[in-house]
């Protein structure tokens, strides 16, 4: 069946909705819900029951691009900096040398065995090296898997970070396939050209961001989600134009964003949220229908011996080595080498040789697909047993919430007082989300003419008004009179 105008709605629809209904039941056999959307995909496709013929590596680029801005994007807003910052030097490590490492001794491996060239080889290494965010995001946090000693930031941070590092790879070593007289030390000033550009343009873009989202006055609140997804596309297209790496800069912008005071941020994590599954149930459906199982069973052989030694020995090469100089527990670095997850992200870079035209670019990307399969059936349904088995695993009854559940969920606070704004109060004529308020307080309803009303970051405080607010501990009140009354208090908002 070929995909027209007339249809594609429909049968795309219709996958949506039986990947939305498979998803649920999914983990009640314990299969990973992001296999059996990729599963879906194929059996959808031109080898399948469905017959859909989809045979286009550049529209699945460009669907798979767009996914990944939305999936870590959603990563980083969720990404809570208080709890980064304690390991933020170990994530850097590990998205980076980490990602290095693997590469280098995968593709080494590959060299050994195949009739690969050694930067054939090392292209393939590049495109599987590092951890896949969606699948990291989506399994940790459908699992609901508690983990002690900040391991799941850790994760998530890596995830969300070292995507990066294995795309520059993957170009650089793309282009010394694609031009055999090139030096392998070459790409060393496009890898800092792309990650320089692209950390500094994501904190730019996400200061301006904050500005544009706190001082714009839109009408209508579904308008900022909207807002938002433009600033995020303009953040990737921008850097990537200026020759940085527009995956960091839309992630270091989407951390930097969920960590400051946003009018309606709890309408954006919840659309986020939202919009974080559909684009994995997206990509997966189209890298689904995108493979031919009959072109990938040949290679089924080599692909698990490479998978093998990816998961067991080239992952925790890159781990082990790479946090080395770090003080870990050697049960928590172990367990940080077994979340090696691939997924999607592995199977979108493999679209590039494709598109470039090399000659075992086939080949390259049906062991790459074989690959991400084999870790998410491997490592990804064994992630809680693997957690009790090293003891890094946390009861059901401490597991620690997400800042989009701790935000979406809008938990009720220790305590409540009520705040009269008298005249001379700084605050008066002000929006709240100016006023700096603490992280743990907020106003949940304004009194004001004896009518009640239901405030958000771009309410104005009036004089005689009567604030209740919400807090977790008496200095925070204190913390937020100060606010109200003084502008000291707000100058670093």
């Amino acid at each position: 069946m070929n995909l027209t105008i007339e249809n594609i709605l429909l049968i795309g629809s219709l996958l949506l909705l039986l990947s939305i209904i498979a998803g649920k039941t999914s983990y009640k056999f314990g299969v990973p819900t992001l296999l059996l959307f990729l599963a879906i995909g194929i059996l959808a496709g031109s080898e399948g029951i469905g017959g859909i013929h989809f045979d286009n590596p550049e529209t699945a680029q460009f669907i798979g691009i767009i996914s990944l801005n939305f999936i870590l994007f959603s990563g980083g807003l969720d990404t809570n900096w208080t709890s980064v910052k304690p390991i933020l030097k170990e994530g850097l490590v590990l998205s980076t040398l980490g990602v290095l490492l693997t590469a280098v001794s995968l593709g080494t491996f590959v060299w050994f065995i195949t009739d690969f060239t050694i930067y054939e080889s090392l292209l393939l290494g590049s495109i599987v090296s590092s951890t896949d965010a969606a699948a990291v995001f989506s399994i940790l946090r459908s699992k609901s898997l508690a983990l002690k000693s900040n391991l799941r930031p850790s994760l998530e941070l890596e995830s969300g970070s070292n995507d990066p590092m294995a795309y520059v790879l993957t170009i650089a070593f793309l282009s010394l396939v694609t031009n055999q007289d090139q030096s392998l030390f070459s790409i060393i000033p496009l890898f800092f050209k792309q990650m320089i550009l692209g950390g500094i343009a994501g904190f730019i873009f996400g200061k301006l961001s904050k500005l544009i989202i706190n001082k714009i006055k839109l009408d209508y609140e579904g308008l900022y989600p909207a807002l938002l997804i433009a600033l995020m596309f303009i953040t990737f297209s921008a850097t990537d134009f200026l020759g940085g790496n527009g995956f960091l800069a839309i992630y270091i912008c989407a951390v930097y964003l969920g960590n400051q005071d946003l009018i309606h941020k709890k309408t954006i994590f919840k659309m986020y949220d939202g919009l974080a599954w559909l684009m994995q149930i997206v990509l997966f459906l189209t890298l689904g229908l995108l493979v031919f199982p009959s072109q990938v069973f040949p290679h089924m052989g080599i692909g698990l011996l490479i998978s093998l030694f990816l998961i067991l020995v080239a992952r925790p090469i890159g781990v082990l080595i790479s946090l080395i100089f770090f003080k870990m527990q050697l049960r928590r670095r172990l367990y940080i080498s077994w979340v090696g997850l691939r997924g999607a992200v592995p199977i979108v870079f493999a679209t590039y040789p494709l598109l470039a035209g090399i000659e075992k670019a086939n080949i390259i990307f049906n062991i790459v697909f074989f690959i991400s399969v084999t870790s998410i059936i491997i490592q990804g349904t064994t992630l809680s047993v693997v957690a009790k088995w090293l003891h890094v695993d946390l009861p059901e009854e401490v597991k620690p919430l997400s800042e989009t559940e701790k935000i979406i969920l809008n938990l009720p606070k220790s305590a409540l007082q009520e705040i009269e704004i008298l005249p001379g109060f700084y605050a008066i004529d002000r929006r709240i989300i100016d006023l700096n308020f603490p992280k743990s307080a907020f106003v949940t309803m304004i009194k004001r003419n004896d009518k009640y009303i239901r405030p958000g970051g771009s309410t104005e405080i009036r004089a005689n008004d009567i604030l209740m607010v919400l807090a977790d501990k008496q200095e925070d009140f204190i913390e937020v009179k100060n606010c109200l009354q003084n502008s000291n208090n707000t100058l670093n908002s």
